[in-house]
């Protein structure tokens, strides 16, 4: 099944004109013709059937005839704060990955550690949408601008939060300390890791310190077993 992405369609509507990127790759590149049925979603949980009325490079005109709602929804929410790595590549790799596993928010922030402290967010879209079509997901998750950390840490979240870091102290996994189908912020730090200071800032705006295991992972690595751990959890 191939799947268009058109975060402007709604529920109520009976017609669709597809913008000229989806339209082309639906004509010139699918070669797909009047009459053939296709899929799309909005990135909130909408999947739609349509029918092509009109095969037009440009302006590919729909007539719409199914629509669900919430396909595919979780029964958590899931908002990762990660530093970004130096080589930008590792984050495009998480967000494509944890897309595909299952997340709602991201949030860059930058450290005392950090090694890069500015990101492209319309690249990392892309990338998001593409791992959206291609694992048939209806959401796409949201991506915020990047953040201190102590602005972060300061602002209010809701559920539960965790903060994963490599300095020696007390830690469980996420598994023992996250309840199912709650909301869950989780920190990931960069290459060297978070700052003392941080760490000790984050526990005291109720944090709970976590391990992701024995092995030192990279930054990309530790976010998307964060991801994963809470997938299983709410299985």
């Amino acid at each position: 099944m191939q799947l268009f992405y058109t975060p402007e369609i709604l529920p109520q509507h009976k017609a669709f004109v597809l913008n000229e990127e989806e339209s082309k790759h639906a004509i010139r590149v699918l070669r797909l013709s009047s009459g053939q049925q296709i899929n799309l979603v909005d990135g909130r949980g909408g999947r739609y059937t349509a029918v092509i009325m009109d095969a037009h490079p440009k302006r590919t005109v729909l007539e719409i005839v199914d629509v669900s709602i919430n396909v595919g929804k979780r029964p958590y929410y899931l908002h990762i704060a990660i530093a970004p790595t130096k080589n930008i590549d590792r984050v495009e790799w998480f967000l494509e990955k944890a897309t595909e596993v299952g997340i709602d928010e991201i949030t860059p922030i930058i450290c005392e550690h950090s090694e890069r402290k500015d990101i492209r967010l319309d690249r990392l879209n892309k990338v998001m949408v593409s791992a959206m079509k291609q694992s048939m997901k209806a959401y796409h998750p949201k991506l915020n601008e990047s953040m201190k950390f102590t602005e972060f840490i300061g602002a209010a979240s809701d559920g539960q939060k965790f903060i994963a870091h490599c300095a020696d102290s007390d830690k469980a996994y996420p598994s023992q300390l996250a309840h199912p189908s709650d909301r869950y912020t989780i920190l990931v730090g960069p290459e060297g890791d978070f700052s003392a200071s941080e760490i000790a800032g984050a526990l005291s705006a109720g944090y709970q310190a976590i391990t992701l295991g024995d092995s030192r992972l990279r930054t990309e690595t530790a976010a998307l077993v964060a991801c994963v751990e809470v997938a299983m959890l709410n299985r």
